[in-house]
């Protein structure tokens, strides 16, 4: 392995507000960029052979995000290519549902959970409505309703709803990387702000984590990432159904540690979700 320090390119789409959420974050090694040009030209301005992981900063939400980074490697000239791998997405909608949950324990039992996200294409707004009904499954809330900035129920009209349905207090939890932004609260009824789904520390442990996998795995067997980021993109959207069990049997290779194993996308039993993490940093580190 080279021995010197690796380039962290975190690539944003909308669901890091293409960048506008982790640029204030990125530490000395890392870049924050969008897709297309913005990453090829990062990838260009590296020095020759340093080694560079590319790691799509999504929830899992946006599988293209990582196929965009595995074209972008595979567009530089061979000689350019050396050192550069694509990392596994930041995190998958397991981890997503884990960090909610973690982040809801803090929450009174009787308030609702609103869960934020911006808008994204038809499937991937699904998938937010799918993680609120797991959260709600295993959680100790009632209510836990999803929300599209930019998209159909907005924020403000969710909070309407969970009104209507009788909740006096609705907690917004962002399952993003933007902040959550309260929105305006009906005739009685309190709008609480639970701050960041991810501490600016436990974001950085989970984008470390995910660049230091993904450069050993290339020193190790020369895998650059880039066939895996494809084939995970390619397994999601119309022709992609998870059945009405939410399980699957074929391969998920950007899964994380244990990759390439067969499973369902959602928990099996109460059990296997009933870990309460103290911390947003705790619970990053049992989720990576």
């Amino acid at each position: 392995m080279s021995g010197t320090r690796t380039r962290v390119l975190a690539v944003c789409g909308h669901e890091a507000g293409h960048g506008t959420a982790l640029r204030h974050l990125a530490g000395p090694a890392t870049t924050v960029v969008t897709g297309g040009r913005e990453l090829h030209r990062a990838l260009a301005a590296r020095p020759a052979g340093q080694d560079t992981a590319v790691v799509p900063m999504t929830f899992g939400r946006d599988p293209e995000l990582a196929a965009d980074a595995a074209r972008a490697v595979r567009a530089l000239p061979p000689g350019e290519r050396r050192g550069a791998v694509v990392a596994e997405p930041f995190g998958t909608p397991g981890h997503l549902v884990g960090w909610l949950r973690a982040a809801a324990s803090t929450v009174p039992a009787e308030a609702a959970l609103l869960l934020t996200a911006p808008t994204g294409d038809p499937y991937q707004d699904a998938e937010l409505y799918r993680v609120a009904h797991l959260v709600r499954r295993y959680g100790r809330h009632r209510l836990v309703e999803g929300a599209l900035i930019g998209g159909d129920p907005d924020p403000a009209e969710a909070v309407r709803r969970c009104a209507l349905l009788g909740a006096r207090q609705v907690a917004v939890l962002s399952a993003a990387f933007l902040p959550p932004v309260p929105p305006p609260a009906p005739a009685g009824v309190s709008v609480l702000d639970t701050g960041p789904l991810l501490s600016p520390a436990a974001l950085a442990a989970v984008l470390s984590a995910r660049a230091a996998a993904a450069v050993r795995r290339l020193h190790d067997t020369g895998e650059d990432g880039t066939a895996a980021a494809l084939a995970a993109a390619g397994q999601h959207g119309p022709a992609h159904s998870h059945g009405p069990d939410g399980g699957h049997g074929h391969h998920h290779p950007h899964h994380g540690p244990g990759a390439g194993h067969s499973h369902g996308h959602a928990p099996q039993s109460p059990q296997a979700q009933q870990h309460v993490h103290p911390s947003p940093l705790t619970a990053a580190r049992s989720h990576l």
